[in-house]
């Protein structure tokens, strides 16, 4: 394509929102859309969202198109690259690529640490301190800095060097980091640590675009400290807001992603490279997690009357699986069995090819009821062996919403496993404690070394996992470490005794508790 005839080309900006459902933070991203669209009057600006609010991002797109446009860069309307930028919002361009495949479409960077956006957090710092009768000096000053907090370490990271970078650039005699949610230290906690520091004075700086429930929730948490620390000055500064430094940057970001110079952080990204930690996430597939809330609100204003809420899908086996669990259930007498154990039991019946298979497994007291409660509400299952993960059923994984997590391949488990002198199934499960504390029910097929690693940490450590099934198969410390998880009363527990298990077994107890929560839900749901 020649000069003139790329100049020919009508080119257009969809800014793509996260949305919210809070009124000031939507009526504040709109202004910034008319902000931009007036700094880049040669090109058509449109807007959508990821979630709850509308127009959705297709829309904007739609709507892009609809005024002439062949080239379009949709430019995330976002701080940091997290899972937003990096999946639900490519996941977006992507569908919209293959909807019109004779459009030129462009991904942009998120705004990310641009020097502009510095200038801005330097301004609403000393437009804080300007609402201060008193005079405090910079050293005798901790700054707060308040991030979103996502579950990517590269996005929480960029907000600890923006701190960093304010810190020496303006001044500040200390910097304190926290998060609204998702990441940690919370606002509260944050907050209260900087108060005991010492300072004279608190600027309580939130890394955010705009309004919403979070910002007045940091805003609330600042009076409160500022009750209880009256000798400590609380300042509270401005977000970033509606302001043209903001939307020049939108607009650099549009022109890089059409010149084929939108920057992402790609060395630190744990999509594309192993970094500490999350190293399982490589190449973890893009797939937007929006879906359920894109246009939300539109739908429910919308709607007349309150809809009825979507029945949840009962599981529907394959005919084969269906007809094996016929003959299961034909095959033996289960009366003798408690009613809430039987999926679990057919289900190992159906694994290992034995009626037998069930006459030595135990249970403690409502072990499966526990089991399905805490997959419903937990949602992370710990497993000793990527087999046990791979047994796992990945439809009623993902129709639950319940994540798998083994290390017994990351780095730091081999670390760990070489210079505490114990098995890698051991550190693995020992990494799966220190990460998720409590909120797991972890599933061992595979390693009697992994059981004894789990007890002795819920006996000597108060580690309370939700359920521990342990069905490892094999002669060497089986029976043994089987008995002493039977024995182990601190947690609810599902194992068996013998040589008999192994990592199908495990696998299959989890799938018929994710079975019966399933079938539990649809039937719970109103008809």
């Amino acid at each position: 394509m020649n000069t003139e005839d790329a100049a020919a080309i009508k080119s257009g900006i969809v800014v793509a929102g996260h949305g919210s459902r809070d009124p000031d933070a939507v009526r504040e991203f709109e202004a910034l859309v008319e902000l931009v669209r007036a700094r880049a009057p040669q090109d058509v600006v449109t807007h959508g969202y990821l979630e709850f609010s509308s127009p959705t991002i297709a829309e904007a797109v739609a709507a892009n198109l609809a005024a002439g446009t062949r080239q379009v860069a949709v430019t995330p309307g976002v701080l940091l690259a997290a899972r937003h930028a990096k999946n639900d919002m490519p996941a977006e361009v992507q569908a919209m690529a293959r909807d019109y495949p004779e459009i030129d479409f462009h991904f942009g960077a998120p705004l990310n640490l641009h020097p502009k956006l510095l200038q801005l957090a330097q301004e609403r710092i000393v437009e804080a301190e300007a609402t201060s009768a008193a005079t405090v000096r910079r050293a005798d000053t901790c700054l707060v800095l308040v991030g979103r907090g996502t579950t990517d370490p590269d996005a929480n990271g960029e907000v600890s060097k923006l701190a960093r970078m304010l810190e020496e650039g303006m001044g500040f005699g200390g910097v304190y980091v926290c998060y609204s949610g998702t990441a940690t230290p919370l606002v509260a906690d944050g907050l209260r640590a900087a108060a005991r520091m010492g300072f004279a004075r608190l600027v309580v700086l939130p890394f955010f675009l705009f309004d919403g429930v979070l910002v007045k929730r940091i805003y609330a948490a600042a009076d409160e400290l500022a009750e209880r620390e009256p000798a400590v000055e609380v300042l509270k500064a401005s977000y970033f807001g509606v302001h043209p430094l903001v939307a020049d940057v939108m607009i650099e970001r549009a022109r890089e992603a059409v010149a084929g110079r939108a920057a992402m952080n790609c060395s630190l990204c744990k999509y594309r490279v192993q970094i500490v930690g999350f190293e399982q996430q490589v190449g973890e597939p893009q797939r937007a997690h929006h879906m359920a809330v894109r246009g939300l609100l539109a739908q429910e204003g919308a709607a007349t009357a309150p809809a009825a809420p979507e029945r949840f899908a009962a599981y529907v086996p394959h005919p084969i699986e269906a007809e094996s669990f016929e003959i299961i259930a034909a095959g033996r007498d289960w009366a003798p069995f408690p009613v809430e154990q039987l999926t679990v039991l057919q289900r190992l019946v159906h694994t290992s090819g034995d009626f037998n298979a069930v006459d030595d497994m135990y249970f403690s007291p409502g072990a499966v009821e526990i089991g399905i409660r805490a997959l419903l509400r937990c949602k992370r299952v710990l497993t000793d062996v990527t087999m046990v993960q791979t047994g796992l059923k990945r439809a009623l994984l993902e129709q639950l919403g319940v994540d798998t997590w083994c290390g017994v391949h990351d780095r730091e488990t081999h670390l760990m496993s070489e210079t505490l002198g114990i098995t890698r199934s051991a550190a693995g499960i020992r990494r799966g404690f220190e990460k998720y504390g409590n909120d797991v029910v972890v599933a061992i097929g595979d390693a009697p070394t992994a059981i004894a690693e789990a007890v002795r940490l819920i006996r000597d450590h108060g580690w309370r996992p939700q359920l521990v099934i342990g069905l490892p198969v094999g002669f060497v410390g089986t029976r043994e470490t089987k008995e002493l998880l039977r024995r182990c009363l601190q947690v609810p527990r599902i194992t068996n005794s013998g040589t008999r298990g192994g990592s199908p077994w495990a696998a299959s107890v989890v799938n018929g508790m994710m079975i019966d929560a399933v079938n539990q839900l649809a039937g719970y749901a109103p008809g």
